[in-house]
């Protein structure tokens, strides 16, 4: 019975994190250029976007192989959460929780009040979902003094 039900968690694990329909470089990476894991900073906080193995393209520009930035700030991790799901298969939502950079930008300078924060990047399709396989930053904590 116990290696049933691992043979049916591992098939269905990728599922849960599956995104959207379009297709992405399995390959690509989205981090932070300029903030680490850690990291004390004042506000404002100047956050630098990385993009290998794809490019940036404007939101609604259907062309393969690109994507537009979204920075989660203090939520939990892409597709966790009482949203999580949503936000893989149908979008982000536009909120102070998920900032969308649908003109193609590549950094950010943010108020962030005093205190520990979480950042997550991710990068999404013309229309706003995670790719297919998303491309997603490690969740970083930093502290605002």
């Amino acid at each position: 019975m116990k290696a049933i039900l691992a043979t049916v968690f591992c098939l269905l694990a990728p599922l849960a994190w599956a995104g959207g329909e379009t297709p992405s470089n399995p390959d690509a990476e989205v981090y932070f250029v300029n903030l680490s894991d850690g990291d004390t900073v004042t506000s404002p906080v100047t956050v630098v976007f990385g993009l290998r193995g794809m490019g940036v393209a404007p939101a609604g520009t259907e062309k393969e192989n690109t994507g537009h930035h979204h920075l989660l700030i203090d939520r939990p991790p892409l597709g966790q959460g009482e949203d999580g799901a949503d936000e893989l298969a149908y979008g982000l939502p536009a909120d102070d929780n998920h900032l969308h950079f649908g003109g193609g930008q590549t950094e950010v300078t943010l108020e962030l009040a005093p205190g520990t924060h979480t950042l997550q990047l991710v990068l999404g399709d013309a229309d706003h979902v995670p790719h297919a396989t998303p491309i997603v930053s490690e969740v970083i904590t930093i502290t605002v003094e």
